[in-house]
């Protein structure tokens, strides 16, 4: 894939794909100004933050996303202790203002708010303040903005295409309140932003992993993706060692069991040989007319090998996060 250099339109002025837009790059350098929206287009405008933290207490994951005719809130709350799951999925049809999503470059503040959940992601010079509020869980984080991240155009079609951004070696810190218990967070937690913006197919599958964590002195990133960019020139798989991004052509080999909630995922490729053996599985279902979606999704440790471009090969112990199989109608 061509390498992003220089700031660029996602889109045409007809809201077809820019085509100097297609590539990958190492910062956030796609604007969304031309996405079209409404009944006229099909409704396939899709736009979405997701926040997912992992702490030695906690799972957590928070969405703003906005499907062009309906919005929708996500809060996950995992207590690892005790097996206390508390989750929220609040859906707006129509959007209304519940979710605003910019289609600017960053600094960017995206906002939701429906059914007793506001989320508030706001970014200042240094990194993103992460806040989200409602009957039972709070949330004042803040992960700082370290290193390179992994921005992908994936063209399905010129009419058809995402734009992602992956940043997936953030530190975090602040407080997580969980039915009144206040959880620190700092040491041994992580963030990851998922940032999506594009024209999507009614339907669509796809594969994705990340993790973080310190092996031998060490920093790594991993973010690994499947399924919905077969058929493309683009990949979302990437090591990230120290900060530094490294870029990986074509498609890896997902394997798993879903009818067993306590099996391994494996990944491999010819830079990857990636096990993750969970603690936790989630099951996401929902069934609202025109969106379904159905998402499988394990977090625990990753064990195994990558290895950088120049053949240095890192383990993978002390490298923990997810994997996870998703199935959309939207």
């Amino acid at each position: 894939m061509e390498e992003i250099k220089e700031p660029v339109q996602l889109s045409l002025g007809d809201g077809k794909l820019n085509p100097a837009a297609a590539g990958f790059s190492r910062a956030p350098l796609h604007a969304f100004a031309d996405l079209l929206q409404g009944l006229r287009h099909g409704w396939r405008t899709k736009r979405w933050e997701y926040w997912g933290v992992l702490t030695p207490d906690l799972v957590l994951g928070m969405t703003i996303a906005h499907l062009d005719y309906a919005a929708t809130l996500q809060l996950y709350v995992y207590e690892r202790a005790t097996g206390k799951v508390i989750s929220l999925a609040p859906l707006a049809l129509p959007p209304g203002s519940s979710a605003v999503l910019p289609d600017t470059l960053p600094p960017l503040t995206a906002v939701g708010t429906t059914g007793g959940l506001h989320l508030r992601f706001h970014d200042d010079d240094g990194g993103t303040h992460l806040r989200a509020e409602s009957p039972r869980v709070g949330v004042e984080l803040y992960a700082p903005a370290e290193g390179d991240v992994l921005g992908v155009v994936v063209p399905w079609s010129d009419a058809r295409y995402q734009y992602t951004l992956k940043d997936v070696a953030r530190r975090v810190s602040g407080t997580i309140t969980v039915d009144g218990r206040e959880y620190p967070v700092g040491d041994g937690a992580f963030a990851v932003l998922d940032r999506g913006r594009g024209r999507w197919p009614y339907s669509r599958r796809w594969n994705w992993a990340a993790g973080y964590g310190t092996t031998e002195g060490t920093r790594l990133g991993l973010q690994l993706g499947g399924m919905w960019t077969a058929g493309t020139p683009a990949t979302e798989n990437a090591l990230i060692v120290d900060g530094v991004l490294h870029h990986y052509d074509g498609e890896l080999e997902f394997s798993y069991d879903l009818t067993d909630p306590q099996a391994p995922w494996h990944v491999r490729g010819d830079w990857l040989e990636a096990t993750l053996t969970p603690f936790h599985r989630r099951l996401a279902a929902t069934n609202a007319v025109l969106v379904a979606s159905k998402t499988w999704q394990a977090f625990g440790a990753w064990s195994g090998w990558a290895a950088a471009p120049d053949g240095t090969r890192y383990d993978l112990e002390g490298v923990h996060g997810w994997i996870e199989e998703a199935r959309n109608r939207w």
